[in-house]
């Protein structure tokens, strides 16, 4: 089973539509790549944490490529803008990949310039390595499943 962090905006459909993907194990949603330790949801709005809302996801190799997830999760947000996506604007909100494998670094520098070919823009999605992760709090944990109603950004239903 392998790891990667991505983020794009409101963790809560990021979280849902990933959790979708044939291959992907689990899913959990929580800040990632900021200065403090254990931060709250309130203290990661603030902008003071450095922190993004992001999605770690599990996946089992065998079943389903990194490439494959990399292309969906850039299908399902703007990576052209800076520190936002839909109604959700800050810096919690930027788009990422945080990668926990060195060796993915490759793939992912290489599906991004292949993504880049389809915008004028460049493609401003923050690549790193992966430095923290701090679970949300229980109530963000599959939010859309617990809220069907809820605020997303992202169309649950693309391909």
């Amino acid at each position: 089973m392998k790891t990667i962090v991505v983020a794009g905006g409101c963790f809560w459909g990021v979280d849902a539509y990933m959790s979708k993907i044939d291959g992907i194990i689990e899913t959990k949603v929580g800040y990632a790549n900021g200065i403090m330790k254990e931060p709250t949801y309130d203290e990661v709005c603030s902008g003071k944490t450095g922190h993004v809302e992001a999605c770690l996801i599990s996946y089992d190799e065998k079943l389903v490529l990194l490439e494959k997830i990399l292309n969906k999760f850039w299908g399902i947000i703007d990576p052209t803008v800076l520190n936002r996506q839909g109604a959700d604007v800050g810096d919690q909100y930027r788009s990422g990949i945080y990668y926990t494998d060195k060796d993915d670094l490759d793939i992912i520098l290489r599906v991004k310039n292949e993504v880049q070919s389809k915008y004028e823009k460049a493609i401003v999605t923050e690549i790193q390595p992966l430095s923290c992760f701090y679970d949300a709090e229980d109530y963000h944990q599959k939010y859309l499943q617990k809220n069907p109603g809820g605020y997303c950004h992202i169309d649950l239903n693309a391909n």
